[in-house]
C-alpha cells in the first residue's frame, strides 16, 4: 500500500483520542508499568510521542520541503521524554500531546502538498536519503507501533493472572 495523506492524517488525528480513551483514569500501576529494565511505560510513550511531534516529524518535513543546502536531519533523542515529563501527570501529557498534534496537523494541512513534493528528499543520519512520503508514512506507523506497545505492556500486567488462557493470548508471547 502506498502512502495516502488523507488516510495517514486520519490515523494521526485519532492517536491523541485513542490514548486518552485507553489510558485516562487508569491506575498509576498500569500507566507506569514497564516490561522490565530499559523499557518504557505508557506514561513514557506518551512523553516520547510529544517529543517526536515537537522535534521530529514536522521539523524534518520542513527541512525536506525547504530543499535548502542543509537537508541532513539532526539525530533524534529517543529518551528526551524522561527529562521533559518530570513532574507532570499523565493527564498533563495527554493534554499536551493533543495540543501539539493538533498544531502539527494544522501545519501539515496548510502546506497543501502536491504529489511531486512527496518525492522530495532529506538525509537521515542513519538511513541516508529518505523521501517526505517515507517520513510521513513512518510518522503514522510510529503512532501505531506505540499504541501496540502500550497495549502489550498493559496486557502483560495480567500475564500471570490469565492462567491457561495465556496459550491463546499472543500479546503475552512477545
Amino acid at each position: 500500500m502506498s502512502f495516502d495523506l488523507t488516510t495517514g492524517t486520519a490515523v494521526l488525528e485519532r492517536t491523541p483520542r485513542v490514548l486518552r480513551a485507553m489510558l485516562g483514569g487508569l491506575p498509576r500501576e498500569l500507566v507506569r508499568a514497564t516490561e522490565g529494565p530499559d523499557t518504557w511505560s505508557a506514561f513514557d510513550v506518551v512523553g516520547h510521542l510529544i517529543h517526536g511531534d515537537r522535534c521530529d516529524w514536522i521539523a524534518r518535513a520542513r527541512m525536506i520541503l525547504a530543499q535548502g543546502p542543509e537537508r541532513r536531519f539532526r539525530p533524534f533523542d529517543r529518551t528526551a521524554m524522561f527529562r521533559a515529563s518530570q513532574g507532570k501527570t499523565l493527564d498533563d501529557l495527554l493534554d499536551e500531546f493533543a495540543s501539539v498534534r493538533a498544531e502539527n496537523l494544522a501545519t501539515l494541512a496548510a502546506w497543501r502538498l502536491s504529489e511531486d513534493q512527496f518525492d522530495l528528499t532529506g538525509e537521515h543520519p542513519e538511513f541516508g536519503t529518505v523521501t517526505l512520503r517515507q517520513l510521513l508514512a513512518t510518522w503514522v506507523t510510529h503512532d501505531l507501533t506505540h499504541i501496540a506497545q502500550i497495549t502489550r505492556v498493559i496486557a502483560k500486567h495480567y500475564g500471570d493472572a490469565v492462567g491457561p488462557w495465556r496459550t491463546f493470548l499472543s500479546v503475552l508471547k512477545t
